[in-house]
């Protein structure tokens, strides 16, 4: 039988003035109807170039300029725009990365909706209308009829999602791209979203395109897996052989930086350099410049195609030489045994009933109206030199108990103890003589950056604004050696910021946080935004840092692998409290809250032996403007009961260390809030 999609030897060039950028230079696959096929691989590979070059959606600067896209048989690059077009939305569609950027603003959802289908399909009136309310539920959002005369900005990033894949399925596609579907979701969403997507493959035999660097999806999704660096595929397999034995060296760096809990006592391996420039012309392999096994050959000949083993294919001179039991040696880095410096020491903060409620206003005169209850008694406690994950959902309130606990937002109530100093009662200029103790690591560098400064001066600000050292050359010699702490060279201090990576931008800015001398540092979703060996780099250097000069961190995350290999003890928050809180070995591995179970079994896994079933919730987070009475996970809970609903659970303890709060473990409440 016809593939549905054959790309053969498909280069495309970003064309500028200067020297073209080979983003796409010979990729080759074949997609089999009903089969999902996983393209992985870091930023930069040109895994989203090769998708926008099937749906020939290339910015101005793209040139096809060889291969064929076969799509049944029809050559795609070989239409023109007008039939094109046809064949776009309809026959294939493709579900961006960012949804909030791809839907339009002033567009009703139905609207949207009903575009597609007056493109591709004869449906008009009370058909059409009809149509996007099944499609809406098909894709599992309630009350569609309501939904579909809604904005975007009035969903969630679950519910705009979901939106984005009604879209593509309006069409009826046989082909689905989907360039990570899921990076900007939640961990119970994107198990909803991930189901969905299998269950409409099912339903209607669509072949999926998945491009993602989370190698947990592709194991859950994929059948097949290709591997991309640098313009071109290294690596192609079925899921279940590549997962089983990875070939390239590339691949394998992959894997070994991947975090978890055997991974604590060392280091994470880290893939040296970053991905070459691809505006140039390449000799050899392309990985050679970063691989530990490449001598002269792999710099001056270009590998080709080896066999790894039945179905396994490889572009690595290893396999063509007979050196694969080579290639397979390990490639995980070792290190000592870790040792906090002060695990047993006293609290450095203690946060007590925290409270940060936002005022909302209406009509003429600004009256208030409610409040929202963005952190509603919070109580944690961190101590010297150790790291706490605070995890849950978004909007359940982490970021907002991070900037209260630094007094960036003002607090309803509680207390913020920070070396036994209520943080909360301090003036102005009390707070601001204490801001060197503390420090956050924001979520994003390139917004938290001021693009129009130097690094040096980024990183000055702080020195200066607080009168860390007298003098500029104190100062500048400062800033030396705190590039050299985080990996980068004193060279880069005159730089901008757009001149970094991203994973260079995120070490600029742990350094402007460590330029004070912190004790303590919010870290706000570090990594997110990172590809694993960038992530890998970012953990181990917060590990060696905090080993060395004693540092606490808070780090704000939800990615659970992170966690295992990172954290010390862990707190579970769901609309604006905190339902779980233990050592990171009690929570992860005896979770005893409905909500953390849930969380943990949505987490996408990579091993099958130690997958859990997913425990699916339903509906999305509520909104802490209108929280439930009771219990505020109950109207989503598997396990809910009568006086869940009527009264919030107190404190159960289950060691000195471990404590929930839960109806289920009623014999063992001795509090209440």
């Amino acid at each position: 039988m016809q593939p549905l999609m054959q790309i053969s030897n498909l280069k495309t060039w970003l064309v500028n003035s200067a020297a073209p950028v080979r983003a796409v230079d010979g990729v080759s696959l074949t997609l089999e109807r009903g089969e999902t096929y996983a393209l992985v691989g870091e930023s930069g590979s040109g895994k989203s170039m090769t998708a926008l070059s099937i749906m020939r959606l290339l910015p101005d600067a793209g040139r096809i300029i060889a291969g064929e896209v076969m799509l049944d048989g029809q050559n795609l690059l070989a239409l023109p725009e007008i039939a094109m077009r046809t064949v776009r939305g309809g026959r294939m569609a493709m579900i961006f990365q960012e949804p909030a950027l791809s839907l339009n603003p002033v567009l009703t959802v139905g609207e949207q909706i009903e575009e597609v289908l007056h493109r591709h399909t004869r449906l008009r009136g009370n058909k059409a209308h009809e149509r996007i309310i099944e499609l809406l539920a098909a894709v599992g959002i309630p009350d569609a009829e309501r939904r579909m005369r809604e904005y975007p900005f009035q969903l969630s990033g679950g519910m705009t999602q979901r939106v984005m894949i009604a879209i593509a399925l309006a069409g009826e596609p046989e082909l689905l791209i989907a360039d990570e579907p899921t990076t900007a979701l939640d961990v119970t969403i994107q198990a909803q979203v991930l189901d969905l997507i299998r269950d409409l493959q099912k339903r209607t035999g669509m072949a999926i395109l998945l491009i993602t660097h989370d190698l947990g999806v592709v194991s859950q999704m994929a059948h097949k897996v290709a591997v991309m660096y640098a313009g071109q595929i290294v690596e192609t397999a079925q899921a279940q052989e590549f997962f089983a034995n990875p070939a390239h060296p590339y691949s394998r760096k992959l894997f070994a930086s991947l975090p978890d809990a055997t991974k604590r006592s060392g280091r994470l391996a880290v893939i040296k350099g970053a991905v070459p420039q691809l505006n140039r012309e390449f000799r050899g392999c392309r990985f050679a410049e970063r691989c530990e096994f490449a001598w002269d050959k792999c710099r001056t000949i270009d590998p080709d195609w080896s066999e790894a083993s039945p179905g396994h294919a490889v572009r690595c001179h290893l396999y063509s030489e007979g050196r694969e039991q080579v290639a397979g040696a390990t490639v995980a880095e070792g290190g000592a045994a870790r040792v906090s410096v002060a695990a047993e020491s006293a609290d450095l903060l203690k946060v007590s009933n925290l409270k940060v409620h936002f005022p909302v206003h209406k009509g003429l005169f600004k009256r208030v109206v409610g409040q929202v209850k963005a952190v509603d008694g919070v109580t944690l406690e961190i101590k010297k030199g150790r790291t706490m994950a605070l995890v849950g959902e978004s909007g359940c309130g982490k970021t907002t108990v991070g900037k209260g606990i630094l007094q960036l937002v003002p607090v309803t109530s509680g207390s913020v103890r920070y070396n036994g100093v209520d943080l909360t009662r301090l003036g102005r200029d009390e707070l601001r003589s204490r801001r060197s103790q503390f420090q956050i690591i924001f979520q994003d560098p390139y917004s938290s950056l001021n693009p129009r400064m130097r690094v040096s001066d980024i990183i000055e600000e702080g020195m200066t604004a607080l009168q860390i050292t007298t003098s500029a050359t104190e100062r500048l010699q400062r800033v030396d050696r705190l590039l050299e702490q985080v990996g980068l060279s004193k060279e880069m201090r005159q730089r901008y910021p757009h001149e970094f990576s991203g994973g260079q931008r995120q070490r600029i800015s742990i350094a402007r946080a460590l330029a004070v001398n912190p004790k303590l540092i919010i870290c706000d979703e570090p990594t997110s935004a990172l590809d694993v060996s960038v992530q890998a780099q970012i953990l181990n250097l917060l590990k060696e840092l905090q080993d060395k000069f004693g540092l606490a961190y808070l780090f704000i995350t939800h990615n659970i692998s992170v966690v295992e290999y990172l954290a010390h003890e862990v707190a579970v928050m769901y609309l604006g409290r905190i339902v779980e809180t233990g050592t990171t070995e009690e929570v992860l591995n005896r979770p005893r809250h409905p909500y953390t179970r849930a969380l943990l079994s949505a987490v996408p896994v990579i091993d099958r032996a130690t997958r859990r079933e997913i425990i699916r919730l339903q509906g999305d987070l509520p909104s802490p403007l209108n929280p439930p009475s009771g219990c505020h996970f109950h109207p989503r809970c598997p396990e809910v009961m009568p006086e869940c609903r009527r009264a919030y659970p107190g404190e159960s303890r289950f060691s000195n260390t471990h404590n929930a709060h839960c109806f289920l473990y009623k014999q063992q409440q001795t509090t209440s809030q």
